[in-house]
């Protein structure tokens, strides 16, 4: 894990925009470019779909640049942003995929108009009786925290989100639903997956739990914390960086106690993951370890 020092600040800003993309290629290289001279580090995701992306810097004044370099090609972004004394980025990562979700399907978001309740709202609208309150993340996400009530669809990756609905359909069709994700991005594919599937009555909430975080005093409905894709790997309600560690290995969050585990191993294994992963697995995480370690925090 990357170490916090209190003597740094790193400011960081998570968005996505679902647009038709032109130019894939062109824009990779250049977001590559321009981004790292602005000494800029995070992800940045981009498909004919749109972009998703979180990114970071030492800098407030650099990360405004950045994003305003985006925005030339992307239009209008809402960002969610934190700030964290531990990096939460160990390098800069621009990549090309197909969807800006991987959801196992042929849906394509491009035309899709989704129905928003605000952070202000959300408290009242899921607590109404005809409301589902449906956390589409993944499983292990959910046990680090979520709204109280929320369904959890039981998934391991996004990808099987479409069987959830299909399964579940019946259940579902005379119901509001309600759903969430981290900052919003899943919500917009979830939504679009019901539709097709038949359910129109679908609520999603703005921005997301970031979002919630950000705009709401009291998040009392709220247990836990949240699992963020970068290496703070939780964060708090109050958008502080939270108490879980992660495996490198399977990615997923791990407690304190988690860590003092026989089978961990940094940035090679956990308890989780041991029996998933080969030897020949093991062998190559120890060698990328090796490579992050080598990596000032």
């Amino acid at each position: 894990m990357l170490n916090k020092d209190p003597k740094k600040k790193y400011y960081i800003s998570t968005f996505y925009k679902c647009f038709g993309l032109e130019n894939i290629e062109m824009l990779e290289s250049f977001f590559r470019q321009e981004l790292k001279k602005l000494k800029i580090i995070g992800t940045v995701i981009l498909t004919p779909e749109g972009i998703n992306s979180t990114i970071a810097s030492e800098k407030k004044t650099s990360l405004e640049k950045g994003i305003e370099l985006i925005k030339k090609y992307s239009g209008d972004i809402v960002t969610k942003d934190s700030v964290s004394n531990k990096r939460p980025f160990k390098r800069l990562k621009i990549k090309k995929r197909q969807e800006i979700v991987p959801s196992g399907t042929n849906l394509k978001l491009i035309n899709h108009v989704s129905k928003y309740v605000e952070p202000k709202d959300w408290q009242e609208f899921i607590s109404q009786e005809d409301v589902l309150t449906i956390d589409v993340r993944n499983q292990y996400e959910i046990e680090v925290g979520t709204f109280k009530d929320s369904i959890s669809p039981n998934t391991n990756n996004f990808r099987e989100f479409d069987e959830f609905i299909k399964k579940n359909k019946k259940k579902l069709s005379n119901k509001k639903l309600a759903i969430f994700c981290t900052g919003g991005i899943r919500c917009e594919k979830a939504s679009a997956l019901f539709e097709k599937n038949g359910l129109k009555n679908i609520h999603q909430l703005n921005g997301g739990i970031l979002n919630f975080f950000e705009k709401v005093k009291d998040k009392s409905i709220w247990n836990g914390e949240c699992f963020v894709f970068d290496d703070r790997t939780t964060v708090n309600s109050h958008l502080e960086p939270g108490n879980y560690h992660q495996c490198y290995a399977c990615r997923r969050p791990l407690s304190k106690e988690d860590l003092l585990n026989d089978d961990y191993i940094k940035g090679i294994s956990c308890h989780k993951c041991i029996v998933e992963k080969s030897d020949k697995d093991r062998v190559r995480y120890a060698e990328r370890q090796k490579q992050f370690n080598k990596i000032p925090s």
